[in-house]
């Protein structure tokens, strides 16, 4: 289970290839990119800031892996967060999870996911012809984690 926050862009195919070496288990890979995209709540945006809280942000990302692992059986997960500077279309996470079987890994792969948005100490500041603006997390995003906390109940 690996963990890195960076500056620099990542490559997709080499990280789920190494994601996936030596685990014959494997029957499923699923990845989550996420990309700076040009409209954010109506305004157009041209370019992102990342910040982190270096230490905290890996341990937090790491206890969201931990919490996915202990729901699913998990051969492998992968969270790369990239910080500073981005562009418009630049890659901004990549979440990659392996697992035996689609169903497990489709699930954690969304359920870390969730939990990142709003549990990471990670800091975004668009920049927009109106100025920076910090963005904050959406109630879709706390939505989303309460429908964990429900399944986590349920279960």
């Amino acid at each position: 289970m690996t963990v890195r926050i960076q500056s620099e862009d990542f490559d997709v195919s080499r990280e789920v290839a190494a994601l996936r070496a030596g685990l014959p288990g494997v029957g499923a890979v699923v990845s989550f990119i996420g990309t700076v995209r040009e409209m954010n709540e109506g305004a157009a945006v041209s370019s992102m800031e990342l910040e982190h809280y270096p230490g905290m942000t890996e341990k937090a990302i790491q206890a969201i892996i931990d919490q996915a692992r202990a729901r699913w059986d998990l051969h492998a997960a992968l969270v790369i967060h990239r910080v500073g500077p981005l562009q418009v279309m630049d890659q901004i996470v990549l979440v990659a999870v392996a697992s035996s079987h689609r169903g497990a890994a489709f699930a954690a792969c969304e359920f870390i996911m969730d939990y990142l948005k709003i549990e990471a100490p990670l800091w975004k500041k668009e920049q927009t012809a109106q100025g920076a603006r910090w963005v904050d997390a959406r109630s879709s995003d706390d939505a989303a984690v309460q429908k964990w906390a429900a399944k986590r109940g349920a279960a």
